[in-house]
């Protein structure tokens, strides 16, 4: 199974955000099993994604903004991710570095990346989750320094407009 590129808007971008869409485009085709991808915002919109039909099978009452696999994958994420925060203020554990998710037919993958924005991962059920994780680190590691509120506010801009 081939990896699906991460979604890429026809208008001009800057340098920071295409550096983003290209380490989000290595993660993808670095990593075997990797289903869908996406970086969300602490506000849970859809940052980045490695899902290029994503805006297909609209519904009727929705109006602008992403939607399918790659937006239920940041809805997930949003979730999981205050979930876990939220726990972890509870059970006095500190800040929330990494949650995953095994199940019959996948893994899901969640990371904090800055600001309380998140990377997600949706993976095959047979991907080999310590490279997933480590992968995921490294994104997170070279895109946290440059996730700033004015690149966040590029990338939603992006995913918002039509193609």
């Amino acid at each position: 199974m081939t990896a699906p590129t991460p979604a890429l808007n026809n208008r001009a971008l800057s340098s920071e955000a295409r550096n983003l869409h290209w380490l989000l485009t290595n993660l993808v085709e670095e990593v075997p099993g990797l289903l869908s991808v996406a970086v969300v915002s602490s506000d849970g919109l859809l940052l980045l994604s490695s899902d290029p039909g994503r805006n297909t099978e609209t519904p009727a009452d929705h109006s602008g903004g992403p939607r399918g696999s790659s937006a239920d994958l940041a809805t997930i994420v949003s979730g999981v991710g205050s979930l876990t925060i939220g726990a972890a203020k509870l059970m006095d554990g500190g800040a929330v570095k990494q949650t995953m998710i095994a199940m019959e037919e996948g893994s899901l993958f969640v990371m904090s990346i800055s600001d309380g924005s998140l990377l997600g991962v949706h993976a095959t059920p047979d991907c080999d989750m310590s490279v997933v994780a480590y992968h995921m680190a490294l994104f997170v590691g070279r895109a946290g320094h440059v996730l700033t509120p004015e690149l966040r506010s590029e990338l939603r801009q992006s995913m918002e407009s039509p193609r």
